[in-house]
């Protein structure tokens, strides 16, 4: 099968030898859950970030609720964040019996835009929820300075931001803060599942390592338990992906940002087609998914269909959460609330993106893409 007849999927994991040979020691020894891996692979993820304390879980989405639960939130909060984002980042909220607010995002970046985070602020509100979308870093010392006028604390959404950096050259994850990543398939990295939490105190890391492994101290017995928990483990051969994924991070981060830079040749010439922001003032994305915005009154769902049919994989990415059903029919939200992340959330198109995507399927992709554009234009804009 030629290159231009195969099917180009969206996300491909990268995974080689150093992987097995890891996961196999794992299976050998023994010590399938709790066992060393664990430590190492929090140690070695805290290194990396330049954080002192870490918690390995099992997703992303058990991070975000263990953080929010251990910056103590509690029943009738109301907690600020964005509404472009994957839902995990607002339904950590409710399963405390908490609110989600959103408020509009900044229409470069696509992060929470702080002066719209701060007109979202009420008397109930006991924090701030910034998501880093698409691992482009948000402008966090503007919502450091709300935190502190306001007397909030902040829990980062980093899962899609492994490798940024911000303008004062820190890591995305190490300015103080609870922090969450994640490392699902398409993620920077990779343990299948799994996520990791900055604990920036030792509170933080006994209270999620205790309620990850369903509230058992470290020093209790092995059925007892001092608080309520909840099965967020994340086994050693989990970890033991992790640590030969964090072995080779700079390699596949590289690697990512190459891909992006083909993209960034290959399709500025699609006319009304807006791509990712490029980084600025300082700020360094930790390329995660290339998103693009279909020129508007294009119908996005065609573009789609018309990639799909030259095997091309997209998907639309993301929806707007406050206009899912769930969020619609608990809270009200209707159309209109949030003109800019609805407009993007109607646009946006992730292509196909991972390490080892060819220049000529980037090409194909770039061909497919103005094709399918020039096939969804309204009939006016056609002639």
């Amino acid at each position: 099968m030629s290159e231009r007849e195969e099917r180009i999927p969206l996300a491909r994991p990268v995974m080689g030898p150093r992987e097995e040979e890891l996961v196999i020691d794992v299976l050998r020894s023994g010590r399938l859950s709790l066992g060393p891996r664990l430590a190492q692979f929090e140690a070695e993820f805290a290194r990396r970030v330049g954080v002192e304390r870490t918690s390995a879980v099992s997703s992303g989405t058990a991070g975000l609720h263990l953080a929010v639960r251990a910056a103590g939130l509690e029943r009738g909060d109301q907690v600020v964040t964005s509404p472009l984002s994957f839902v995990a980042s607002s339904n950590c909220v409710i399963y405390e019996g908490a609110t989600p607010v959103f408020c509009d995002i900044d229409p470069r970046t696509l992060n929470l835009d702080p002066a719209a985070a701060e007109a979202a602020v009420t008397d109930r509100t006991v924090g701030l929820l910034p998501v880093h979308l698409f691992g482009y870093p948000v402008d966090m010392p503007a919502l450091e300075r709300l935190a502190e006028t306001r007397g909030l604390w902040l829990v980062e959404d980093a899962c899609e931001a492994l490798g940024a950096r911000h303008a004062d050259g820190a890591a995305l994850g190490a300015r103080g803060h609870l922090a969450v990543f994640a490392f699902y398939a398409n993620k920077q990295m990779t343990t299948g599942e799994g996520g990791m939490v900055v604990c920036p105190i030792d509170a933080h890391k006994e209270r999620v390592d205790s309620e990850r492994n369903q509230g058992r101290a470290p020093d209790m017995g092995w059925l007892d338990h001092d608080r309520l928990g909840f099965n967020y483990r994340l086994t050693d051969i989990a970890c033991a992906l992790g640590i030969a994924q964090l072995e080779r991070l700079d390699e596949l981060l590289a690697a990512r940002s190459a891909v992006a830079s083909m993209y960034g040749e290959a399709l500025g010439g699609i006319e009304g087609l807006e791509l990712p922001c490029p980084d600025s003032g300082g700020d360094e994305r930790g390329w995660f998914v290339y998103v693009v915005q279909v020129p508007r009154r294009v119908d996005r769902d065609r573009v789609v269909e018309g990639l799909r049919e030259r095997g091309i994989e997209s998907k639309p990415y993301l929806p707007a959460i406050h206009l899912m059903t769930f969020y619609r029919d608990r809270f009200g939200h209707r159309e209109g609330e949030f003109p800019i992340c609805e407009d993007v959330a109607a646009r946006s198109l992730a292509l196909p993106f991972f390490p080892g995507l060819r220049e000529g399927q980037v090409a194909r992709v770039a061909e497919g893409l103005g094709a399918a554009i020039a096939a969804a234009r309204p009939a006016a804009a056609r002639r």
